[in-house]
């Protein structure tokens, strides 16, 4: 949503951002805290979720994804508010729910004026769940209007190896039980590449200090990031920090795009494509099906189905510098194409907007 909200602060409209989570809250202030008033969403029952469409008196109301709340439809269709359903996104987890109960979601969905849908699937698990065809318009994916971070890639790059020669492997959004998978793989990559230096990035805080202890218990040399004591014997680094991620793809050689490995259904590719690099993940890629299809057939990312192919895929690109190059050009000239995903929604939405504040 970052890119989208930022244009429309530019457009000069005021903006009112919820979340329903601490590290949300967190995120969202970081990054949107100086164009946007930010809060909790209430429970989405009528009187608090009417208290709240009251004091906040919003002229359009924009939902990301999937952020399906009755109550709050309710309350805007009451008091004449638009309703445009952003990047929406229908799982495979939750279309069997959804599908099921569709009758319900019929009469609760009835009140948005517009759904802007990633792909064709979702437009068409919406119209299964009993969305007007008339209210659904694909517009591609949001995701894809990321922007490369603003990072001074050489200062960071030192920070992780001061002598700015060693190949870095990232690891990037792994969760329990793959950090211990990834580092049996380790062994090989060294075989190949002496003096790779491997970074991971775990995707939950919680689970910084095991993952310390998981890499210590394999008798690894590696430092913390929060240590910012970093020398040419470590073989790993835990990234144990928040928001660092997408800064270190624009550092890294390979980019594992973790939460692929087992069946949680993967992580946002995008980030990693936008600076210039393709990724390699697990088989397990559900939740960006369409993403990492496209980057497929563009050269842009290798889908491996084992723990073994990925260790294989790893190790190829490691004796092969100039498939790793092609790799990431290909990913780089991806999201060259699909830069125009922004202006898409924008349009659409254009219709619904109020005048902007002066």
């Amino acid at each position: 949503m970052i890119p989208l909200l930022q244009q429309l602060h530019v457009l000069g409209h005021a903006l009112h951002l919820t979340v329903i989570t601490r590290t949300g809250m967190q995120h969202a202030q970081c990054q949107l805290g100086h164009i946007a008033s930010i809060s909790y969403l209430p429970w989405d029952l009528p009187t608090l979720m009417q208290r709240f469409v009251n004091t906040l008196k919003p002229a359009l109301l924009l939902l990301a994804e999937t952020e399906f709340w009755p109550g709050m439809f309710k309350s805007c269709q009451k008091n004449n508010i638009p309703v445009v359903g952003i990047n929406t996104r229908i799982s495979d987890r939750s279309f069997p729910k959804y599908h099921a109960s569709r009758y319900f979601w019929k009469r609760w969905l009835s009140p948005i004026n517009l759904f802007l849908p990633q792909s064709p699937l979702d437009a068409e698990r919406l119209i299964a769940m009993g969305v007007d065809t008339k209210k659904v318009r694909v517009a591609g994916n949001l995701k894809y209007a990321v922007q490369a971070p603003d990072v001074d890639s050489n200062a960071l790059r030192k920070k992780l190896d001061p002598s700015l020669k060693r190949p870095i492997l990232l690891l990037a959004s792994t969760h329990d039980d793959e950090e211990k998978r990834l580092l049996t793989m380790m062994p090989t990559w060294h075989r190949l590449q002496a003096d790779l230096l491997t970074v991971i990035v775990p995707r939950h805080p919680e689970r910084f200090d095991h993952v310390g202890e998981l890499i210590a218990s394999q008798g690894l040399q590696y430092a913390r990031w929060s240590d910012g004591q970093m020398n040419k014997n470590n073989q790993i680094i835990l990234i144990d920090g928040m928001g660092v991620l997408q800064s270190l793809y624009s550092i890294a050689d390979i980019a594992v795009v973790a939460g692929s490995l087992s069946s949680i259904g993967g992580h946002n590719p995008i980030e990693a494509a936008i600076c210039g690099r393709g990724v390699i993940t697990g088989p397990h890629v559900q939740n960006f099906r369409d993403i990492m299809s496209d980057m497929q057939i563009a050269g842009a990312a290798i889908v491996t189905n084992s723990d073994d192919e990925l260790e294989t895929a790893v190790a190829r690109l490691l004796q092969h510098p100039h498939e790793l190059r092609q790799l990431n050009g290909q990913a780089a000239l991806f999201m060259q194409n699909k830069s125009q995903v922004l202006v898409k929604i924008l349009d659409a939405i254009a219709p619904f907007l109020p005048k902007p504040c002066a």
